[in-house]
């Protein structure tokens, strides 16, 4: 009795962490295997010892968070010709795992060897921002960097620390997404936000890169209208609004419209009759004259010699003229 009272407790409180999430995927039509892995909360002492360690102070948001629970994986995958093929991850590391991004200088590393930090060059743009863009982070000791989830090979989402000090505590944190390409984008200010865009967004494939100026790839984009219908819409529609300049309009009707082909005009030949004259009437020519045109053109009067008006019969030549 005592365990299904924890297990229904334990249901409870995952529900409301995930946000009723689970439930609404599983309605989802081609969506199986939904997996939510129960974690145990994070002690505190842990959580000082992380600070410690890495001269930070953690969010109060997240702080909470992984005293409920240390760290978070929601999976689920969709049925394609019969095979389970995985799609949805939605996933924060426990205290243990996150850990910096850029680790510390191995001793047995060459002294030349190119890093991170050798990416950032200094810049006016760069420390201010250009526009209303927050500026970068820094892969040197001025930002202090953790990964909060791996995102395969798409990209890292991070927890950042900006305008760090050496020995000095760092207490402003944000949310930042680090692409392939090594360019930050940034994704929400506060763990909260992050946590609940995570969610809205399912877990799809390249979700972070909708908070890019090139978006997430097309296949990507499928599965969002596929899944995230209203999302994706909302998105597209502000993409518009904005100006998307990393985008070719393609206007179908004119791509492939087909060009009309111009018939090609081909000359009669004229055929020359069977007995080496041509046709003198039009209709006959380049047509192949049958067997009772040519008895009746062998016949006719041009090819049958007279004698005093007496028609007389063409000399046929005899068997023996033959012969010989």
């Amino acid at each position: 009795m005592e365990e299904t009272k924890e297990s229904l407790a334990f249901k409870g409180v995952a529900e409301r962490l995930t946000l009723g999430i689970t439930r609404i995927l599983e309605n989802m039509p081609g969506v199986v295997d939904v997996r939510f892995v129960e974690r145990e909360p994070a002690e505190k002492r842990s959580l000082l010892s992380w600070e410690q360690k890495n001269t930070c102070i953690l969010p109060e948001d997240l702080r909470d968070f992984y005293l409920t629970t240390d760290g978070f994986t929601l999976t689920w995958s969709v049925k394609l010709d019969n095979e389970c093929v995985p799609l949805g991850c939605m996933m924060i590391n426990g205290v243990a795992s996150l850990c910096p991004l850029l680790q510390p200088v191995s001793l047995f590393s060459l002294p030349n060897a190119p890093s991170l930090a050798d990416l950032d060059w200094e810049e006016d743009n760069t420390e201010s921002g250009t526009g209303h863009a927050p500026a970068a982070p820094h892969f040197d000791s001025r930002s202090r960097i953790f990964e909060l989830h791996s995102c395969g090979v798409n990209g890292k989402v991070c927890l950042v620390y900006k305008n760090c000090t050496a020995g000095v505590v760092a207490q402003q944190s944000e949310i930042w997404f680090l692409d392939r390409s090594l360019c930050w984008h940034l994704l929400t200010a506060t763990f909260t936000s992050y946590y609940r865009l995570m969610i809205t967004h399912l877990g799809l494939p390249e979700w972070q890169y909708a908070f890019t100026p090139y978006g997430p790839s097309p296949q990507a984009k499928q599965w969002a209208s596929l899944y995230q219908p209203l999302t994706f819409s909302s998105e597209l529609s502000f993409a518009d609004s904005a100006g998307d300049f990393h985008l070719n309009k393609l206007d179908p009707t004119k791509a492939f419209k087909g060009k009309a082909k111009v018939p090609i005009l081909k000359k009669k030949q004229s055929t020359l009759c069977s007995l080496g004259k041509h046709c003198k009437e039009p209709r006959q020519c380049g047509k192949t004259p049958q067997w009772g045109e040519t008895v009746k053109m062998f016949l006719s009067k041009e090819n049958i010699s007279t004698n005093n008006g007496l028609d007389e019969q063409p000399a046929i030549p005899s068997l023996a003229g033959l012969v010989r």
